[in-house]
């Protein structure tokens, strides 16, 4: 990763692989793959993710080309995937591994971040759960996991085939 326009941030939404789907499809990502995030073990396993409350979110890392997409731009879209008030489920996932959350490593992000979720609160009533945290560990998801969806196109997915579409082709 040497050129320095690649930049990347951690966004939890749910099942994973839908929402690595929807983010890969996003031009100027250069890169997405799914993982643990955040959590309080080393190395956790799907199963122990599931059963064992490790404290990990099923989270997808983005790599980012930041002279083509902004971060801003990235979040937008990623929140029309998500609902954002939604506290430990999405669709019909329900537990702790699926909330939602935004985990970065550029401490120079993080005002974006704030200023994103700010303006997306004004959308609802309810108060937006998106976590907002330093990445503290991700931990790579068994190679099943990785582009599930394009390999069992038939897979289950909590997003819908239109927003596949519209990430595709969404310009800034």
């Amino acid at each position: 990763m040497s050129n320095i326009t690649e930049k990347e941030i951690y966004l939890a939404g749910g099942c994973f692989w839908g929402t690595e789907k929807y983010l890969s499809g996003i031009q100027g990502v250069l890169a997405t793959s799914v993982g643990y995030a955040n959590g309080n073990t080393e190395n956790p396993t799907y199963q122990e993710v599931c059963r064992n409350n490790t404290g990990h979110a099923e989270t997808v890392k983005v790599v980012y080309d930041s002279e083509k997409i902004e971060l801003a731009f990235i979040l937008n879209l990623y929140y029309d995937v998500i609902n954002p008030t939604s506290v430990n489920k999405q669709g019909a996932d329900v537990g702790s591994q699926y909330r939602t959350g935004i985990y970065y490593v550029a401490e120079e992000d993080l005002p974006v971040i704030k200023a994103s979720i700010q303006e997306l609160q004004k959308k609802y009533e309810k108060p937006v759960a998106i976590e907002v945290l330093p990445l503290r560990n991700y931990y790579l998801a068994e190679e099943y996991h990785q582009k599930y969806l394009d390999k069992n196109p038939g897979g289950y997915c909590h997003i819908g085939a239109d927003k596949f579409e519209k990430a595709r082709t969404a310009t800034k």
